[in-house]
């Protein structure tokens, strides 16, 4: 048996999907664009959706057009996907790390208020895995030292905060369609606001700067008089291949998100008796969206002393589960340790501890739409003979 990390799962209607805008022959950002739109604004109950190229965009052109620029520092969670910081390296802005709650993975909210100094201009939360950021508080130092707040919400489908749908709290959530995500068009992401202004800029920023986009330009009045740039914007523009891809899987949105609770529900169940494995946080604040089921290894209490030797214990584990077939990863990876920020700004891996003990001991068990009873009942006898 072979039971990857995550595995695409696409209905025939879905696949077939493509076709429409393959056979109408408008392919870039046209009328299925807008009904991917809307259907996520009804789920999320955003006021406004943006669909755009990847997460990554989302998060740049949510900046951008908020007006972050060089000279202006952003605190980022030290225990993200590299994305969350690369954007503000790409604006000209400094990057200000943020050590992590090791119950949640998530930003330790009661650090963020000792990292904003004069230059602060922006939050960037991160709702990791599924689980939400503990907003309430970040809004609240938001509104004391007026910061932006740009949620990165790449895996925060279905993820709910004091029933709210996350990308709803900043002034923008930034969502992914990575194959890794509960909906996928391959890459692509979307940008969820309720600030109809901002929605506009993002908009023309998205493409090229454009007051109009070709479509709009193609159904008015003249269609061969070109548009206006008010904005020396981007390409970053979602097509209407994604789109239909991505529309189709909205008509199915909660049995995916339901799908993905049962399964990380039976791994709870079955493994909440293995004291060596701690399985992802619960809070009924939280509606967790379980885009993966991070664990945190734990063979022996961790500190700083035995991180080495714990990380040798879980890399030796996670090859003998991917000799058995089963597939795992670190959690995520702690972007202080990574190349280039360890190096600009002279980071050690301890000057974040939470992060760095998530790098080195954390680990995700497979997790996917159309994951069978026989694939998760392997993962669950292989995870449980594991002897420490």
């Amino acid at each position: 048996m072979n039971i990857p990390i995550a595995r695409t799962s696409l209905t025939e209607t879905e696949i077939n999907s493509v076709l429409e805008p393959l056979k109408s022959g408008w392919l870039v950002q046209g009328k299925k664009v807008g009904e991917f739109e809307e259907k996520w604004s009804i789920f999320t109950q955003a006021e406004h959706s943006i669909a755009v190229t990847s997460c990554t965009s989302a998060l740049h052109l949510s900046l951008a057009a908020l007006g972050f620029g060089p000279g202006d520092e952003a605190i980022v969670p030290a225990f993200t996907w590299i994305s969350t910081a690369n954007v503000v390296e790409h604006l000209g802005g400094k990057v200000v790390f943020c050590d992590i709650n090791l119950d949640t993975f998530n930003i330790d909210t009661e650090q963020i208020e000792s990292k904003i100094t004069e230059k602060t201009k922006a939050i960037l939360p991160v709702h990791l895995f599924g689980l939400s950021a503990d907003m309430d508080p970040i809004v609240k130092l938001a509104e004391k030292y007026n910061l932006l707040i740009v949620e990165d919400a790449a895996c925060g489908f279905g993820s709910k905060y004091n029933g709210n749908h996350v990308g709803t709290f900043g002034g923008t959530g930034c969502f992914s369609f990575h194959p890794r995500k509960a909906i996928t068009t391959g890459e692509g992401g979307m940008i969820t606001t309720n600030d109809g202004s901002l929605a506009v800029k993002i908009r023309r920023l998205r493409d090229h700067g454009a007051e109009k986009t070709d479509l709009q330009r193609h159904l008015g009045a003249r269609p061969y008089l070109l548009a206006d740039h008010p904005d020396a914007g981007y390409n970053q523009r979602m097509t209407d291949l994604q789109a239909a891809l991505g529309s189709a899987q909205m008509e199915r949105a909660n049995d995916i998100v339901n799908e993905r609770k049962m399964l990380a529900k039976t791994y709870d169940d079955c493994l909440d008796g293995l004291d060596w494995l701690r399985t992802p946080y619960k809070d009924s604040v939280f509606t967790h969206g379980y885009q993966s089921y991070p664990c945190m290894f734990m063979p022996d209490e961790i500190n700083l002393e035995n991180i080495e030797e714990i990380n040798i214990k879980r890399n030796d584990w996670m090859d003998d589960l991917q000799k058995m077939g089963i597939s795992t990863r670190p959690a995520t990876h702690a972007v202080h340790m990574l190349s280039f920020y360890r190096n600009k700004y002279q980071l050690d891996p301890k000057d974040f501890p939470n992060a760095y003990v998530a790098d080195q001991c954390s680990i995700s068990l497979p997790l996917f739409h159309g994951m069978t009873t026989e694939e998760q009942d392997a993962v669950i006898e292989q995870v449980k003979e594991h002897n420490n």
